[in-house]
């Protein structure tokens, strides 16, 4: 049996340990980038299962490649209209949004 690497630990545990409990100020920086950078990446991940080129998405959003390449990357964040393009226009989908208290 393996031994267990005391150094470790849970993601909660160390979002704590190194920004703060939820509601500091450094916690919810590190959240909002968090959140920048998920839409970037599900954009990215989608992009690519539909088999499409940051061109061919930005040719259908209207828009540049640059610019899809820039909310991929967490370069630029993308207003929720241009998002809605992007699902709805690019992808075929449709954007639903969530509120949690």
């Amino acid at each position: 049996m393996k031994a267990k690497n005391k150094n470790l630990m849970m993601l909660e545990e160390f979002k704590e340990k190194n920004y703060g409990k939820r509601g500091t100020k450094e916690r919810e920086e590190l959240e909002a980038g968090y959140d920048a950078f998920k839409i970037g990446a599900l954009i990215h991940d989608t992009r690519v299962e539909l088999g499409m080129t940051q061109e061919q998405l930005a040719e259908k959003v209207g828009t540049t490649k640059s610019y899809i390449s820039k909310i991929e990357n967490n370069i630029k964040e993308a207003r929720i209209s241009t998002l809605q393009k992007i699902i709805e226009l690019g992808f075929g989908g449709r954007l639903e949004l969530n509120i949690k208290l």
